[in-house]
């Protein structure tokens, strides 16, 4: 059985997903409301405006799901598919017509989902490093102080470093996080050389038997420096202690900005090794389609995603569960 037809038979309350858990339902339900009340409210928008579904209905599914930031490319793919299903079904009712667009949204996700990996790279034996990349003010200090704090519930020793030396605002803000967290933080002074601190910090968690390094970097340098030369220069030093590090290169992107945070993500892809996505905000935005457009035009793993402002709210990744959260509810009788 497919994870669509779970999740319709959720829906009919007779059974919820194996690969969901009870508190992962809860916590993806909760911080999806917002983008399945909208994307709710535009399907409900689109089917009062047509009487039948013709070449004017598709073209305005188009424009919905456009904007509803599941991605221009993914809207092309799905309208089209959608053409030849509802002429294979017959498909007349509304309710058929719905559900026949979510199974798209999920098939496809699923499609461009196979092998990839959301979970962390951690070493299970050996000192794991984890680089943060991102523009200033889409949450990147918050998300390390966050899974600094989960890491050292967890038992692991933990360190932090705060190599965006270009803001004092940053150091300071990554210092509060590690009191918070109680996780020291390996600082210099503000126009430092950010290498150098990372330096530090590597050489630091090397000799303390750290589990864990989390490295917070520039999101924009001054005086004419450029940005990925820098985060070059700092995987060159990290990867002369630790040949095979770091572990994970993660670009921090606000889902609360939309195409906004794909701009940003292409850019960052053409430039720099990233290796996954944080995604923040995703429970303050109705723009949580963000995610099909990520792994659909992207090719990039989701590896973390804020549902919340709580410690814990950062959570894991889940394909299951996202779509579970984000679709759960949607699906209707077919004789509506």
């Amino acid at each position: 059985m497919g994870f669509f037809d779970k999740i319709k038979k959720a829906f009919t309350g007779e059974e919820v997903p194996e690969e969901v858990t009870t508190e992962a339902v809860e916590k993806y339900e909760k911080g999806l409301e917002k983008t399945r009340k909208t994307f709710s409210e535009r399907m409900n928008e689109l089917f009062a405006n047509f009487r039948s579904v013709d070449e004017d209905f598709f073209e305005e599914l188009e424009e919905t799901l456009i904007g509803a930031d599941v991605g221009f490319n993914t809207a092309l793919r799905i309208t089209e598919s959608l053409r030849q299903e509802v002429k294979l079904r017959n498909a007349k009712k509304s309710g058929e017509v719905r559900n026949a667009i979510i199974e798209k949204l999920v098939e496809i996700y699923e499609e461009e989902g196979i092998d990839e990996q959301n979970a962390l790279n951690i070493q299970p034996e050996a000192l794991t490093i984890i680089l943060f990349v991102g523009v200033n003010g889409v949450g990147k200090t918050t998300s390390i102080g966050k899974l600094a704090y989960q890491y050292r519930q967890e038992g692991k020793k933990v360190l932090m470093a705060a190599a965006d030396t270009f803001r004092a605002g940053a150091i300071d803000q990554l210092v509060v996080w590690g009191e918070r967290a109680g996780v020291e933080v390996v600082r210099g002074q503000a126009g430092d050389d950010p290498a150098s601190v990372v330096f530090d910090a590597v050489k630091q968690a090397k000799a303390e038997q750290t589990d864990i390094l989390l490295v917070d970097t520039a999101g924009r340098l001054q005086n004419k420096i450029n940005l990925m030369n820098e985060l070059e220069k700092i995987k060159r030093i990290i990867q002369r202690e630790i040949p095979e590090a770091p572990h994970e290169v993660l670009l921090v992107l606000d889902a609360t900005t939309g195409q906004n945070a794909m701009v940003q993500a292409k850019q960052f892809k053409e430039t720099t090794d990233v290796s996954g996505l944080v995604l923040t905000k995703l429970d303050g935005t109705a723009k949580g389609g963000i995610v099909l457009a990520i792994r659909n035009e992207l090719h990039l793993p989701v590896k973390l995603v804020g549902l919340g402002e709580g410690l814990t709210d950062l959570q894991v990744f889940d394909p299951n569960e996202f779509v579970y959260g984000l679709f759960k509810g949607l699906l209707t009788t077919e004789e509506e």
